[in-house]
């Protein structure tokens, strides 16, 4: 491919990208990879170099483009070399016309940027659509496997089990990855696993379980001793806990446990007043995973803000009756949007005065009732984490 076509790929697929954002398609990540499996002459320097273009443009832009045209051409703006490319020739793009439309710049879509106005400076907003590194969670006697084949993996502080390794390298291929002894996860989710308390003996239930990231770092903890059920709405997502949970050799702890949406609370009344933690990594707007998924910000709204938090605390409601006295019930998502976070936890435990709110141990900034957890401030996802002990 000429550089020019593929700059002209990058506006096909960022059009896609578009048009899937505005309705709830598939995401992007997904659709290059469509894209690229029906057009084989396009080799990986091409296909590294036209997502590297999509990417650039969607982490430039929080409000949704009206075409990756538009997109394409606002950063050309900027760049003149990218801009010589728009000369129509062969399989490139037509040239600029002066008046033709551009994206709006800015990081964060309009109408959410005065919602973080009080929490997030402009670092911190930068830091949102940063490329995420890459965090592993290793398996205790594991440790020495792991610096002989990654020498430069780093102890992220405030984990116990947690290295960073160099972006790009391929984990997965690695025979420490195939024998279970390293999981892919970012260190906000493992400080929130550890806040869990999950220890041999106890029951904990993982309530939104999804593939079971954060089910797999409370069976370290439990070291295979106690009552683990990983719920979840989802079949296809919690399909995919169990090869995980072989792989990392604690297959005979996990319980999964598939939930009826609106029905759930009939499937979980035989472990009512049961477990000692309840986890909810609940649904949300995922403001705090933009720099993995930057697209996100496209598809967001204040209407699908208002769904999240509706079920958010519908969760809370339902979790409540689970925990035992004297047990914790830690509540996660993975958004920095007080709605989502400080606020849906004073509101829970302002209505019913069994709760108290406990920080285990340090990590973030205190947020109300809660933690956050920042890219800027502490290297991780972006989270809010509340753990709340029931009186007895």
């Amino acid at each position: 491919m000429t550089p020019a076509a593929r700059v002209q790929s990058a506006i096909e697929l960022l059009d896609a990208i578009v048009a899937a954002a505005r309705d709830d398609g598939a995401a992007a990540d997904t659709l290059i990879a469509r894209y690229f499996k029906t057009r084989r002459y396009a080799g990986s320097k091409d296909r590294r170099a036209v997502r590297d273009l999509v990417y650039r443009a969607i982490r430039a832009f929080g409000e949704r483009p009206a075409s990756g045209r538009a997109a394409m051409v606002a950063l050309a703006d900027g760049d003149g070399e990218l801009a010589a490319l728009f000369d129509g020739a062969g399989h490139g793009p037509a040239p600029i016309a002066p008046d033709e439309p551009r994206a709006e710049s800015g990081l964060l879509p309009r109408w959410i940027d005065p919602v973080l106005a009080d929490l997030l400076d402009e670092a911190e907003k930068a830091a949102l659509l940063d490329r995420a590194p890459l965090h592993v969670r290793v398996r205790p006697e594991s440790r020495d496997a792991v610096a002989a084949q990654w020498p430069e993996a780093m102890p992220i502080p405030g984990t116990r089990a947690g290295y960073a390794l160099p972006a790009g390298t391929d984990v997965e291929s690695a025979p420490l990855w195939q024998a279970g002894a390293v999981e892919v996860q970012d260190a906000g989710s493992q400080i929130i696993a550890q806040a869990c308390g999950a220890a041999p003996g106890l029951t904990v239930l993982d309530l939104c379980a999804g593939a079971g990231g954060k089910t797999l770092a409370l069976a370290a903890d439990m070291g295979g001793a106690g009552r683990l059920i990983a719920a979840d709405t989802a079949r296809d997502r919690l399909a995919r806990l169990t090869p995980r949970a072989a792989r990392a050799g604690i297959g005979g702890l996990v319980e999964t446990l598939l939930l009826d949406p609106d029905r759930e609370a009939g499937a979980l009344a035989p472990l009512e007043g049961a477990c000692d933690v309840v986890l909810i990594d609940a649904p949300c707007s995922g403001s705090g995973t933009w720099r993995r998924n930057p697209e996100a910000r496209w598809r967001l709204t204040p209407a699908r803000l208002d769904r999240v938090v509706a079920l958010q605390a519908r969760l809370l409601r339902l979790a409540a009756p689970l925990v035992k006295p004297g047990g914790r019930l830690v509540y996660a998502v993975c958004s920095l949007i007080d709605r989502e976070g400080a606020d849906q936890i004073q509101q829970f435990v302002s209505s019913g005065g069994l709760w108290r709110g406990i920080r285990p141990e340090p990590a973030g900034r205190v947020r109300g009732e809660g933690t956050l957890l920042t890219p800027h401030h502490d290297g991780t996802d972006g989270f809010y984490f509340a753990v709340l002990q029931k009186q007895c």
